[in-house]
């Protein structure tokens, strides 16, 4: 008996494409499903087991096209850049006016304005959706942020739903905005991802070889963090990890792991997409260039030899990390929703932080127990729109800052690098200072390029005694 046609399809099912696609399947939704390697369709459908009632398998791409409901809502999960152009050319041809392609991937979030914008001079819509939460996420529950028009968000709203995560019933997604808003809050998603795993790893260090511990005794500590308000995804599966022994050498598995991080360009796009609108992200930054400084394994080698590797005994106990590291998280959050609301500005999105700290508050790698509080904050009158002037937060990075303070001094005389430690402190103490040192940089630019001056107190501007 001939099937009906499905209500969303799903191309691309690698990883993340065949896990959200058998999540649709099992919340009761008809999916069509397909790939470019058309033997791995067939598989596929197999390993769905019950599942596979839901699926509704395409071997070509008109048919996959002509087996959906109309308006047509089809997911892409395939690589980001020229291969979406690529697949875009192809599908645009068999849609009809009204017909909404999802890219699901990490995209830059220029190339989704710019498609967008291309496909509605066809009566086409383009979501740009970002989708965190890793393969387990995408399978029983990802975090979601879509960016898009209200007729795409209108089509996919039940579906994402139902699909999505949920917080005390909530589900973990959300229209954010038009265009390119979905896949930038994504991008500083992950940038945030990327400073919290940063500090999470300098944690570690001063413990292991600051303070002698054990992988097992600093598992055991991020495993009673995860207790409390630094109860986190990323704290939790730290504590887990580093209780794990090798099984080829009876090492503790972080011990044979080499030393070089890897990445995919998210952090470095939440940087420059920083820079580009005159923010800084300085913990994100630091976060990035560590990462790129790890996977220059030979030359750290070489360097310690010619320049020596000690370092210092350290007396720091888990009370004064606990606080550092919290006030590190606070300054993190603070800069990614700085760099937020810089877009919003930029691109008149109008994004709702609030609204975003909840959509992250399950099912994706930066949930936190602390996305709550900034959620609250985001919703009361917030002086200057700053987080990190909220209330609730001023009083937490009154409390933790002097503990931070502590960590990063006595690791950086006994010679431990923190390049997001010192960062976070170095932001908050340029922040909270209303009188710099940016005055002798305007002198210096006007005495050498004429630029000119404000002065204190009057309107205009002015020039240095120098030029009369």
């Amino acid at each position: 008996m001939a099937r009906g046609k499905a209500q969303i399809g799903v191309y691309g099912l690698g990883t993340m494409g065949s896990a959200l696609a058998l999540n649709m399947a099992e919340k009761g939704f008809a999916v069509a499903v397909t790939n470019r390697e058309t033997d791995w369709i067939g598989d596929f459908v197999d390993e769905a087991g019950p599942l596979a009632a839901q699926l509704h398998p395409h071997e070509s791409l008109q048919d996959f096209v002509a087996g959906l409901k109309t308006p047509r809502v089809m997911l892409f999960m395939i690589p980001s850049g020229e291969p979406m152009d690529a697949m875009i050319e192809e599908v645009a041809p068999l849609l009809d006016e009204g017909d909404t392609i999802i890219d699901g991937g990490n995209a830059d979030f220029h190339d989704t304005r710019r498609r967008a914008q291309a496909l509605a001079e066809k009566g086409l819509h383009f979501v740009g959706m970002g989708v965190s939460g890793g393969e387990q996420g995408a399978r029983h529950g990802p975090s979601m942020m879509v960016g898009g028009s209200a007729h795409s968000w209108e089509q996919l709203r039940d579906v994402l739903r139902a699909i999505a995560a949920r917080y005390e019933d909530d589900p973990c997604v959300d229209h954010l905005g038009p265009d390119g808003a979905g896949h930038f809050v994504k991008t500083v998603h992950n940038g945030i991802e990327y400073a919290d795993m940063q500090v999470i790893a300098e944690i570690y260090g001063l413990l292991h070889y600051g303070c002698v511990w054990s992988p097992a005794q600093i598992g055991a500590l991020f495993s009673s963090w995860n207790e409390g308000p630094l109860k986190s995804y990323l704290v939790e599966i730290t504590g887990e990890l580093l209780a794990y022994t090798d099984p080829a050498t009876g090492h503790p598995v972080v011990d044979v792991i080499l030393d070089a991080a890897g990445q995919k360009g998210t952090g470095r796009w939440t940087v420059v997409g920083a820079v580009r609108m005159g923010q800084a992200a300085t913990m994100i930054e630091a976060a990035v260039g560590a990462r790129a400084w790890s996977s220059e394994k030979d030359t750290r080698i070489k360097a310690q030899d010619l320049l020596g590797g000690e370092r210092g005994l350290l007396s720091l106990d888990e009370d004064i990390l606990k606080e550092a590291f919290m006030a590190a998280r606070v300054l993190c959050y603070a800069q990614g929703f700085r760099v937020l609301e810089a877009a919003s500005q930029e691109y008149e999105w109008q994004l709702d932080h609030a609204r975003i700290a909840e959509v992250w508050r399950a099912g994706c790698i930066i949930r936190s127990v602390l996305l709550d509080d900034i959620a609250a904050a985001f919703r009361e009158d917030l002086p200057h729109g700053q987080l990190f002037l909220s209330p609730r937060f001023a009083e937490i990075l009154k409390r933790t800052v002097p503990a931070l303070r502590k960590v990063v001094a006595e690791a950086v005389v006994g010679g431990h690098a923190i390049p997001a430690l010192s960062a976070a402190l170095q932001w908050y103490d340029s922040m909270r200072q209303g009188y710099g040192t940016a005055n002798i940089i305007q002198a210096q630019r006007d005495f050498f390029g004429y630029h000119g001056f404000a002065r204190l107190g009057q309107e205009g501007k002015f020039h240095g005694p120098w030029w009369d």
